[in-house]
């Protein structure tokens, strides 16, 4: 692989006052050279001089902040001038400016299977920057063409590793963990743009729904799996509660209850603790066992 090698080159304004006190010269030794009399070869020198000044001149160049220079010399790879401002040299060099600003890029919608199988639209936005000219303009045919096909892979691949909602506490799901999903994906994008000399800064996501087509079904599924878990919730609780009665009966010696009588009484209490309505009390007048 190539790799970056940072060259320092010549204040373009210690260059320019030289170049411009040599072509004023070159033009006044001319303009003395064809006056009379009239020497052929103090024209042909001053001529040159004049050529030679103006072609060092093309190697005036100037660097913006947060860009950089690759220069190249007949095809071989220089160096890069990354010190903002006017700069000279050589002016047989090639001089291809890259930029090394944070950039954003947005994915397209794209439509993928989560791990489940469920077809969902998923988009994401990648923040990244050049940080290896040298790979960036060699390694690869095009880097921003690049970057974007890389980062729609990775999204596709990372989408089809998790599902879209779970409701086990223990199970990641794009939904449920966009922070770490996000992670996820911008190490993934990240170990795909190395290569190109690109650091992925952030990734995240900026849409996810389920697709069109089962929408409607998926949310009846959600809102059935929610209500599910909700009970799961409500009867572990009731269990819990109807458990510290029982004790807190036993312990105290109010009320002592046969195998029977325990199971009506964890049954009403089940019942008052799960139902979905308020229970409505009914005041028992008689003894215990009628």
């Amino acid at each position: 692989m190539i790799r970056e090698i940072e060259r320092s080159a010549i204040s373009g304004w210690l260059a320019l006052p030289v170049l411009l006190i040599v072509l004023i010269g070159s033009t006044l030794g001319f303009i003395t050279a064809v006056q009379e009399p009239i020497s052929a070869w103090m024209i042909v020198l001053w001529v040159l001089v004049w050529v030679i000044d103006f072609t060092m001149m093309t190697g005036l160049f100037v660097v913006n902040p947060n860009e950089a220079k690759v220069l190249q010399l007949f095809g071989r790879y220089v160096g890069t001038v990354k010190m903002p401002g006017l700069r000279w040299a050589n002016p047989f060099f090639t001089k291809r400016r890259i930029s090394q600003r944070i950039r954003n890029f947005e994915t397209t919608r794209l439509k993928v299977n989560d791990r489940d199988g469920n077809p969902i639209d998923i988009a994401a936005v990648v923040v990244w920057r050049v940080v290896e000219t040298a790979e960036a303009c060699f390694e690869v045919d095009d880097y921003n063409n690049y970057v974007h096909v890389q980062s729609e892979a990775a999204l596709r691949n990372l989408t089809t590793s998790y599902p879209y909602d779970t409701h086990l506490e223990n199970q990641m799901s794009l939904r449920g963990n966009t922070a770490e999903v996000a992670a996820h994906l911008k190490t993934e994008i990240q170990d795909r743009l190395s290569k190109a000399g690109v650091e992925v800064i952030e990734a995240r996501f900026s849409h996810l729904a389920y697709a069109a087509e089962i929408a409607a079904a998926m949310l009846q599924r959600q809102q059935a799996g929610a209500i599910i878990a909700a009970r799961q919730r409500i009867v572990e609780g009731a269990v819990g509660m109807v458990e510290m009665a029982l004790e807190m009966l036993n312990k105290k010696g109010i009320v002592n209850l046969d195998e029977e009588r325990k199971a009506t009484m964890v049954s009403n209490l089940l019942v008052v603790l799960c139902g979905e309505r308020a229970a409505q009390p009914v005041v028992n007048t008689g003894t215990l066992y009628q």
